[in-house]
């Protein structure tokens, strides 16, 4: 079955919101066995949205658009939907004690304004929303099928699993688009293509796709439109082959966070990790802080962007420093030392660099980081000329430290 996507909302256009239920959306979609075929943003404009949803039923037959179904004057999608379908709307008491109910359930009392969401298109079927206010609509005429969701990220995905997904299956033939991430990092674009050849042609009928990124390249295998089962196996079969061409460099699979990869690795040994950062300002911890029980293995970090902050928090000598400046291969090794004496731990991460825009030169110029990792006092450490700006650097910087961190504990305890 053919359908488009429509997404909806002026902050979309302005590029102050960025489109993540579209892109959700047409994940989800595509695993169902439907096709895809247009995505759309429209402001909330009532004869934009009228066009834009006119014009995907007459191509496809079916729509699924999100936002405007909120309390608000710019929320208008439900009314000019319906007004497109012929059916008025109708109250619902149903729909408003449920609201007034949630409500109460938080303290609140709803205002006034909140009755037009009980408010649907007559013989419309209701989507209940358990997770916000908004009920999710299924318009059906001659015209064809109109899903609307609302826009708020955490309400639509809900509704998009236990209401509109299921009703879906059911309709369509039982193939899928289908695809499988293998994550690498570490690894240029082009060196990652010639090592893993012409693997296209060992992989057909599947398609291979590099997404580079400042994290690394992640190679994206996708089956198209074949029966489930056929799909998985065929995916699985490719990754493996992948995961053997691409040697050093892979990490993981699909979402799979190389912080992640990281504390689970050391969990799994037994260790403790602390971070000494510099240029990157906490970036590293912040992403290991970020995964969920990781205080099981992080036990905390030093910023020491400062000199006097590297001499009496991480005891670098100062001569270090003098002789060849804090961004320097000896400085990062004695932060990396020294962060792991100080806070009693088996494992550190030390970052020394120039993330810029100013304070290059010549001999350092901007981009160029020393990382060292320590693993029950062996330390080993890297130099890195990055490209891109501040923001960039960082980001590359911090991908780099976790990764080498995964080498030196994979050297270090084989298996």
């Amino acid at each position: 079955m053919r359908i488009e996507i429509l997404t909806i909302g002026t902050e979309l256009l302005l590029g102050f919101t960025l489109d993540s239920n579209g892109a959700e959306l047409g994940r989800a979609l595509a695993d169902t066995g439907m096709k895809v075929v247009r995505r759309t943003s429209v402001g909330d404009d009532p004869d934009a949205i009228r066009d834009a949803v006119r014009q995907a039923l007459d191509r496809t037959g079916m729509v699924i658009a999100t936002g405007g179904l909120g309390p608000t004057a710019d929320d208008v999608t439900k009314r000019v939907v319906a007004e497109l379908f012929e059916m008025p709307l109708e109250f619902r008491p149903e729909i408003w004690e449920a609201l007034v109910a949630r409500f109460a359930r938080m303290g609140r009392v709803p205002a006034e304004r909140n009755r037009g969401q009980a408010e649907v298109p007559l013989g419309a079927t209701v989507l209940t929303n358990r997770w916000g206010t908004a009920p999710g609509l299924w318009l059906e005429s001659r015209l064809g099928a109109a899903i609307l969701l609302p826009g708020v990220p955490s309400e639509m995905r809900g509704l998009l699993a236990h209401e509109v997904l299921p009703r879906l299956a059911a309709r369509v033939d039982k193939l899928v688009v289908r695809s499988k991430t293998l994550r690498t990092t570490g690894v240029p674009e082009s060196t990652l293509a010639e090592r893993l050849g012409q693997v296209e042609e060992l992989l057909e009928p599947l398609s291979l796709a590099y997404l580079p990124s400042t994290a690394g390249v992640d190679l994206r295998l996708t089956a198209w439109n074949l029966p489930t089962d056929e799909a998985d196996r065929r995916l699985t079969d490719g990754l493996r082959l992948l995961r053997a061409r691409a040697g050093e460099g892979v990490y993981g699979e699909g979402d799979d966070d190389l912080a992640a990869v990281v504390l689970a690795r050391a969990g799994e040994l037994g260790l403790h990790l602390m971070t000494a950062e510099s240029c990157t300002g906490g970036a590293v911890g912040e992403r290991l802080t970020s995964i969920p029980g990781s205080s099981a293995v992080f036990v905390g970090g030093i910023i020491a962007y400062d000199d006097r902050v590297k001499r009496e928090m991480l005891g670098v000598p100062a001569d270090l420093i003098s002789a060849g400046g804090a961004v320097s291969e000896a400085v990062a090794r004695a932060m990396a030392s020294g962060g792991a004496e100080r806070l009693g731990a088996e494992l550190a991460i030390a970052v020394t660099g120039i993330a810029g825009p100013a304070g290059g030169s010549a001999e350092k110029p901007v981009g160029l980081v020393y990382i060292a990792t320590a693993v029950e006092g062996d330390i080993v450490a890297h130099r890195y000329q990055f490209p891109g700006n501040r923001q960039e650097i960082r980001a590359r910087a911090s991908q780099a430290a976790l990764y080498r961190l995964l080498q030196h504990l994979t050297r270090k305890r084989p298996g």
